[in-house]
């Protein structure tokens, strides 16, 4: 009988286009790892209404999130891909979950003052407790490994609290995810902020996954640099964060080393290097935009996938709702 494999979670909000930081940084990496784990992935659609959608808009970015996971070479086959809000267990499980986890816990939550300060005319309470349903996305899969930036470690810690409270009244009920932080690309800097990470709240430092070839070109060729003209291409994140993070892109993007790419633009200037590093990200995204638009135009196969990816991650999710409705008390249907 074959090693059961351990299980790995991870979900990007369909809040806005998906871009090369969140390819980077995850999603490039997610494929190879159906062979060692049993992988769920999913559209954090419910997770995107702290701050208002357009209901179309939303309805498109997800189906288009879907079609990038496969067109990535996220196999359907291999890899349980579906929508959150298909699975009802999640905002069940936030629920229960809601009554274990401390107000002063959710109060000090960095995500939670940042967007706060950015929705001062929309601070709701689920902006406050979107870490529980986050908890909730993990700890129903019963995961081992939960794939996150290093700005994400707070949340995993949270959950990880919130699931030791519970399992010290209850007995054992969750198992404890250990957060999974890639080392290579996993922090994609903003081009006009290289300070910040790359984020779609900042669209002219960021490059979308199906930005046209030109308008990727425009932005590397205005991303930020230095004044430095002695030796301008080199791998310093203090010194030359711009630079610095211009590498990162290049060597995720052709595989080849920070000392390759040194003597690569020895002795030539940023005007060699930004658009080198624009060309490598076109190349790289050319398959992917258009094997997207292949299977945005196939609905019914989209459809088919997500049906398929809930009806699965049900199964396993209703197993761990069961077990804790069962624990605080309800009565079974």
């Amino acid at each position: 009988m074959s090693e059961q494999k351990k299980v790995m979670l991870s979900g990007i909000q369909p809040s806005g286009d998906l871009h090369i930081g969140s390819y980077l940084g995850a999603i490039k990496n997610w494929a190879g790892r159906a062979e060692s784990y049993d992988c769920f992935y999913f559209m954090a659609d419910m997770h995107t209404l702290t701050v208002r959608q357009v209901p179309a808009d939303l309805r498109r970015r997800t189906l288009e999130q879907l079609a990038i996971y496969i067109a990535c070479g996220l196999d359907p086959e291999k890899n349980t891909l579906f929508v959150q809000s298909h699975v009802p267990a999640h905002a069940q499980l936030a629920w229960v979950l809601d009554c274990y986890t401390m107000f002063g816990e959710l109060s000090r939550m960095t995500q939670f003052k940042d967007k706060s300060a950015k929705n001062a005319d929309n601070i709701n309470a689920g902006l406050f407790t979107y870490p529980v349903l986050m908890a909730a996305d993990i700890l129903i899969y019963q995961p081992d490994y939960v794939p996150v930036g290093e700005d994400q470690k707070q949340h995993v810690e949270i959950c990880r609290d919130i699931a030791h409270r519970f399992n010290s009244i209850y007995g054992e009920v969750f198992k404890m995810p250990e957060p999974f932080i890639p080392e290579k690309g996993a922090r994609v800097m903003s081009l006009n902020n290289p300070s910040s990470k790359m984020s779609k709240s900042q669209p002219e430092g960021c490059v979308f996954m199906m930005e046209k070839p030109e308008d990727i070109m425009r932005k590397f060729k205005r991303a930020i640099t230095d004044s430095d003209t002695v030796n301008p291409v080199r791998y310093d994140p203090e010194k030359k964060p711009g630079v610095s993070n211009l590498m990162e892109i290049y060597a995720a993007c052709t595989g080849r080393s920070y000392e390759q790419i040194e003597l690569e633009f020895e002795g030539k200037g940023y005007g060699a290097l930004k658009p080198a590093v624009g060309e490598a990200v076109v190349e790289m995204l050319r398959p992917i935009q258009e094997e997207t638009r292949r299977l945005l135009a196939d609905k019914a196969y989209l459809e088919s996938v997500y049906r398929a990816g809930a009806e699965k991650a049900s199964y396993v999710a209703n197993k761990t709702l069961r077990k804790v409705y069962k624990k605080v008390g309800f009565i079974a249907q």
